[in-house]
């Protein structure tokens, strides 16, 4: 009987609270993020230093978070969901747009960068290209984009054919495969593709945005799903950073919108198809 009371005071008694992953992020003093080489969401300087917008704002929250260093993993977009779900890194800061499978897959933040989509293309767009149904219904067209990205996804939905779309690695491969003819255009957001064409000075090619009938996307910080108090922790030093201005201090110079952000929401971004 004693044996039986005290399995049960046992059983009744709250287990120990597993380690909080902020503090841990705190003694350690670096978050490890995962990010694209995209500016202006994400860049990595000549010097290695990480920056662009996704990048700044995460740095500003951690810091008033009490952690003061960011270690940065360059990944293609289809890795950095099952490289946060395998605890590689503690956060994606990338630009990894919402959509209902990713808020399925990850913990976000509330919004932070907004953007449209766009194609890098030949000056003129002399074949007429305005929305990915116009490379679909092309059967000579061969349209670019990141793997696993946003881009890719609403090509394929809009039935462009997977032998026609054309996986591209990074920003800098895809601006050098419309230079060469290999791809009909490259897509990307706005803001990436217009300062991928600004740094490029090639008055070759243009930017037609925004792509018609593709939505209007934002993204926010991604946690793992069992890190949800860390989310929460993140969420308050948001909201006080736009409170503040200092949001689109940051993000307003990389030619983001703050207002944006701020007019709407995780649960709206989340249900959004």
């Amino acid at each position: 009987m004693k044996t039986c009371l005290i399995a049960a005071v046992l059983l009744a008694a709250p287990l120990p609270a597993l380690a909080d992953k902020l503090d841990d992020l705190k003694d350690a003093g670096t978050v490890r993020i995962a990010i694209g080489n995209e500016p202006p969401f994400t860049a990595i300087g000549a010097d290695g230093k990480v920056s662009g917008a996704a990048p700044d704002v995460a740095r500003a929250v951690f810091a008033a978070l009490g952690v003061a260093d960011l270690e940065a993993s360059i990944l293609d977009y289809g890795a950095m969901i099952p490289s946060l779900q395998a605890g590689r890194v503690d956060a994606i800061t990338a630009g990894l747009f919402m959509k209902p499978e990713r808020c399925d897959a990850v913990a976000y933040s509330e919004p932070i960068l907004c953007d449209a989509e766009a194609l890098l293309l030949p000056a003129g767009n002399p074949k007429g290209f305005q929305s990915y149904e116009d490379f679909a219904n092309d059967p000579e067209a061969r349209l670019g984009a990141p793997g696993g990205g946003t881009e890719e996804k609403l090509a394929l939905d809009a039935g462009v054919p997977r032998d026609r779309l054309i996986v591209v690695p990074d920003a800098q491969s895809g601006l050098k495969m419309v230079q060469d003819g290999r791809i009909d255009a490259y897509s990307l957001p706005v803001l990436s593709l217009n300062d991928l064409l600004a740094k490029s000075g090639d008055d070759k090619l243009e930017v037609f945005a925004p792509v018609v009938g593709a939505p209007v996307y934002c993204d926010g910080a991604a946690f793992n799903k069992r890190d949800t108090d860390l989310r929460d922790a993140f969420d308050v030093e948001l909201a006080k950073l736009k409170e503040s201005g200092e949001f689109a201090r940051i993000i307003e110079p990389y030619g983001f919108s703050a207002q944006a952000a701020i007019s709407t929401n995780r649960e709206t971004l989340c249900a959004q198809e």
